[in-house]
């Protein structure tokens, strides 16, 4: 995952809304040294991060992380992620044993995320995401 990418889409973001790095941090939550971190690309958003961050812009998220570049849609609240997950699995017939041979992520893991014990990574959600030809707005459930 190209962490410049999403870098570059957050300062555009940032200053198409007329917007600062601090007045964001407080609208979704977080310090300025966090979004300081992420215009300089030293780190990816985690992924309820990088919700609330596509949720303020009215974006997706794939569109944030440089992957679309496409934003006119209307989004939904992301369901829990292991109902989401699970049924996208179903949805696309593919197992998680498949998705493990696919993208290299432990089955075990991903067994956590079904069950709700854990919440994948970006670069997880981008790998799944790519194996199942799906975006990831719609991998979250924020789009149908």
């Amino acid at each position: 995952m190209d962490a410049s990418k999403f870098a570059e889409r957050l300062a555009e973001l940032i200053s198409e809304n007329e917007t600062t790095a601090k007045e964001l941090g407080e609208k979704i939550g977080c310090g300025n040294a966090t979004i300081s971190h992420y215009l300089t690309g030293r780190y990816l958003p985690n992924l309820d991060m990088a919700v609330r961050l596509a949720d303020y812009f009215n974006c997706s998220v794939d569109y944030l992380l440089g992957i679309k570049n496409d934003t006119d849609k209307q989004f939904k609240e992301c369901p829990p992620f292991s109902d989401q997950f699970r049924k996208v699995c179903k949805d696309s017939k593919t197992s998680r044993y498949k998705l493990q041979k696919l993208t290299g992520i432990s089955e075990s893991v991903m067994r956590y995320w079904a069950q709700g014990k854990t919440k994948p990574s970006i670069a997880s959600i981008v790998s799944i995401a790519k194996e199942i030809d799906c975006t990831i707005d719609y991998l979250l459930g924020r789009e149908s």
